[in-house]
């Protein structure tokens, strides 16, 4: 399970997600930087900087 913890790239965000897929991740990611914090235009960086910090959730004991 892939899962991006927006507080890293935006401070003080609580927003996270969780899917299989990186992809799934990247793009819910990206629907929540354009609806919570205004952000028009999506850039390659952006997309970079968002799969940097996709982690993979540790597997519950």
């Amino acid at each position: 399970m892939k899962q991006f913890e927006c507080g890293s790239m935006v401070p003080g965000c609580p927003w996270h997600t969780r899917a299989e897929e990186e992809a799934e991740v990247v793009r819910r990611a990206v629907e929540h930087m354009r609806t919570t914090h205004g952000e028009t235009i999506i850039r390659e960086t952006m997309v970079d900087n968002i799969k940097a910090r996709i982690s993979n959730e540790a597997a519950a004991a």
